[in-house]
């Protein structure tokens, strides 16, 4: 960014971790704050580690081509490993990750947007396989999937003009709609361009605001990207002060500058809600986290590093919420503006799956 000085049932496409880390990422979150427990052993298949079948690339009816080791189609509850002892183990960041100050990110590979086909129908997640004789069945621990999006900036030929163009120096609140739209996707807030008191015109219109989140050929270059997230004190953290996952990638780094700043990130994921949950965000620019399809944290509009955080029991009535059941959190944001980069959430939050690719039609 650069200071003006000058969350009814989703579609569900993926409940699956990267293969590759699929047994390490099968530990819930709870046990994790006290030490990693072990999970299931090798003699599990990563699908059923994941609770879904495998999936090994190829179109889907929502318009994307996915990666091979992106899980997407649903599934039989996996049996688990026969190993993992449930003692603690130390955490220790994969070796292909990004470091961060906490826990480290990934890219995986390009997501390319069909040139035609519609939002259809796609088979239910199956649960998830008890991770041997750890004492909890169900949960995904240290890695969280999402998707990435790279974008060019206004400064660009042919580049998106909410990206490398305004400014500002604290949030904006209200560029998004209370309630999470029917697609899985924030709902903007006006028609043309929206603009704040404090800071300025932050976004174009509509028509422009729906691209962040959405396949748009020649627009955007989504990718997977992987968070990976580090016991933290009584919560599990993901802290980098250089979030800069699509560098050298995508349409490639932002002219004149070492990085690749122009981007979006957007997570769906789920958890168990038990009570004493907090959720806490610190990061620049935009940021909107959903629970229960409802706006919980508000950070929207291109600032300075900024920070917010919920308590879940607090806030419980307002997101339609009680200790027991399993909601959706959705998480979104925007990285619009050089010259920094920061992405940090510290939770306590219990996760059920390990992140959800949704089902969309490219925005046309």
């Amino acid at each position: 960014m650069r200071a003006r000085l000058g969350l009814s049932k989703r579609p569900r496409l993926s409940r699956a971790c990267a293969k590759s880390f699929a047994l390490l990422a099968g530990c819930v979150a709870a046990p994790l704050l006290g030490g990693l427990m072990g999970c299931g052993g090798n003699s599990a298949s990563d699908s059923q580690v994941s609770g879904v079948s495998g999936y090994h690339g190829g179109t889907l009816a929502g318009g994307f081509n996915l990666p091979p080791d992106v899980g997407t189609s649903g599934g039989a509850n996996g049996s688990g490993g026969s190993g993992g002892s449930g003692s603690p183990a130390p955490y220790m960041l994969p070796v292909d990750f990004t470091r961060g100050e906490k826990g480290g990110y990934k890219l995986g590979a390009a997501i390319n947007p069909a040139s035609t086909g519609s939002a259809g129908a796609t088979g239910s997640g199956g649960g998830v396989g008890s991770a041997g004789s750890s004492s909890v069945s169900t949960g995904c621990g240290t890695q969280i999937l999402g998707i990435v999006r790279d974008f060019k900036g206004d400064n660009e030929m042919g580049g998106h003009p909410d990206f490398e163009h305004f400014a500002g120096t604290s949030p904006s609140l209200g560029i998004v709609k209370p309630a999470l739209g029917a697609d899985q996707k924030p709902v903007y807030a006006g028609n043309g361009p929206i603009y704040d008191p404090s800071n300025g015109q932050q976004t174009t219109d509509q028509t422009h605001f729906d691209q962040w989140y959405r396949a748009t050929p020649n627009v955007n270059k989504p990718f997977v990207v992987y968070f990976y997230f580090e016991p933290n004190g009584g919560v599990l953290t993901f802290q980098s002060t250089a979030f800069f996952p699509l560098d050298g990638a995508g349409w490639g780094n932002t002219p004149g500058k070492p990085h690749n700043f122009g981007f979006t990130t957007e997570v769906h994921t789920r958890f168990n809600y038990k009570g004493g949950e907090t959720f806490a965000f610190t990061g620049d620019d935009d940021l909107w986290v959903f629970i229960n399809h409802k706006l919980a944290i508000d950070l929207g509009g291109l600032h300075q590093q900024q920070s917010s955080s919920i308590s879940l029991d607090q806030e419980a009535a307002k997101l339609g919420i009680s200790a027991g059941s399993g909601y959706d959190l959705d998480l979104f944001h925007a990285e619009r503006h050089s010259n920094a980069s920061n992405f940090r959430v510290d939770t306590n939050l219990e996760f059920t799956n390990c992140g959800t690719i949704v089902e969309e039609p490219p925005v046309k």
